[in-house]
């Protein structure tokens, strides 16, 4: 009878998917993760690891970096007294995120390494498959649910997890043949991610390679890549932008006056303007809230570039599919007749870094109306060897576009199948 009460008292689940051949076993038992994970203590002291040998998030290892996560580099620094980590070890960092406040526990899929006295390094027994506990901690809930509870509140009460409590909470874990089977399938999903993200990577690399031979570079009138029929065309008329093309900006209306907003004019910042055609607007602004601002109405087949912002915003284009409104931060580059707009959207798209470096040298580095005006730009006479230039990119965006939608769901579908694979918060004990 004791031993009766023993075991009802440990909490068991049952998740919501369950592989068939381990059906009629029984349910999960929610185990401490000192049962699982012991801490081995070994320090580089008697190995003799060189820096080198310091693993990284960025590699194929999967462990995590303090220079990384907490913008500290400890280069320089002795590494006698670093954790030994082996493949197959779980390394807890501290390191809060926005996303897991409280720390990242991940497993060593690589090589052994060394990793700074910032980590706890533990190593699974015989009951726990590393594998599984990294797949285990990568959702979020398991993570933080877990590490919550066991969280002190340091000096200035910064919030601590310390590396010794680590192994004092309790994780849902079936037996080891099951957590293989669940690490098996959730790994296979993880290289078709890897793979189809290569794949996605590869596609903007063709992209972008190909967009350099089909415009002409810097100094240049004819692209390094021609199609056939155009071989024998004249060379491409060159001009700067401001010569080519009307440009504007636009304006903001006062914000105190409420009548100036939430009317039916699509009113565009240059949060919108990332390599997109825009076709709506998240803010609206009211025709008085027009006409009493500096704010201009652009219209369809206009090119807008950001023209200010430190981090990537400064330079970035879009290409409008409908009439809107935008603030002062934006340069129009209005439509002609004879210039494809989307020719102008994917020249400029294309110039990125370029534009970028034009930039004022002093302040902020934004871009000015004189600055864009003065930008070089080709284009060929024929609309025939336009429409040629962008049909062959517009064919490729449509691949990068399918490929980048096969990834999104792929890694939407690995996050259902583990909020299957695993307990969940709203499973109750049995």
């Amino acid at each position: 009878m004791k031993n009766r009460k023993t075991m009802a008292s440990v909490p068991v689940s049952i998740p919501k998917r369950r592989f068939p051949e381990f059906r009629a076993r029984d349910a999960w038992q929610k185990r401490k993760l000192s049962y699982l994970l012991s801490e081995p203590k070994q320090r580089n002291r008697d190995l003799k690891f060189g820096a080198n040998d310091v693993l990284s998030v960025s590699g194929e290892f999967g462990c995590v970096n303090q220079i990384a996560l907490l913008g500290r580099s400890y280069a320089g620094a002795s590494v006698e007294n670093y954790h030994v980590v082996q493949a197959g070890d779980v390394v807890y960092t501290k390191s809060p995120l926005k996303r897991n406040p409280y720390g990242i526990i991940k497993a060593n899929k690589g090589r052994a390494g060394i990793v700074s006295t910032l980590y706890a390094v533990y190593r699974p027994t015989a009951e726990a498959l590393a594998d599984y506990l990294d797949y285990y901690f990568s959702n979020d809930y398991h993570l933080n649910s877990y590490l919550q509870p066991i969280v002190k509140k340091g000096a200035k009460n910064d919030m601590k997890v310390n590396n010794s409590d680590v192994l004092t909470g309790e994780v849902w874990v079936p037996e080891i043949d099951e957590q293989q089977k669940i690490a098996e399938c959730l790994s296979t999903f993880d290289e078709l991610i890897v793979a189809t993200g290569q794949k996605l990577d590869a596609l903007k690399a063709h992209k972008k390679g190909l967009m350099q031979q089909l415009f002409p570079r810097e100094g240049e009138t004819v692209p390094r890549l021609r199609f056939p029929e155009f071989q024998d065309a004249p060379d491409w008329k060159s001009d700067s932008l401001g010569k080519i093309f009307n440009t504007a900006s636009g304006g903001t209306p006062s914000r105190a006056e409420k009548s100036y907003w939430n009317g039916s004019i699509p009113w565009i910042t240059t949060s919108l303007v990332d390599f997109r055609v825009i076709t709506g607007a998240d803010e609206f602004i009211t025709a008085q809230g027009l006409e009493k601002s500096s704010a201009k109405l652009f219209p369809k087949g206009t090119v807008l570039m950001a023209m200010y912002g430190q981090g990537k915003t400064r330079g970035q284009v879009a290409l409008l599919a409908v009439e809107v409104a935008t603030n002062q931060a934006c340069a129009a580059i209005l439509p002609r007749s004879d210039i494809d707009p989307y020719f102008v959207f994917l020249n400029l798209a294309g110039r990125y870094e370029e534009i970028r470096r034009i930039s004022n040298a002093g302040g902020q580095e934004n871009l000015s109306q004189d600055l864009i005006r003065g930008i070089a730009f080709s284009f060929p006479e024929s609309e025939d060897e336009q429409r040629k230039v962008t049909d062959c990119l517009s064919f490729l965006d449509d691949l990068i576009t399918a490929q980048s939608d096969q990834l999104e769901t792929l890694k939407a579908h690995k996050k259902g199948l583990m909020q299957q694979l695993f307990p969940s918060p709203a499973m109750t004990d049995a």
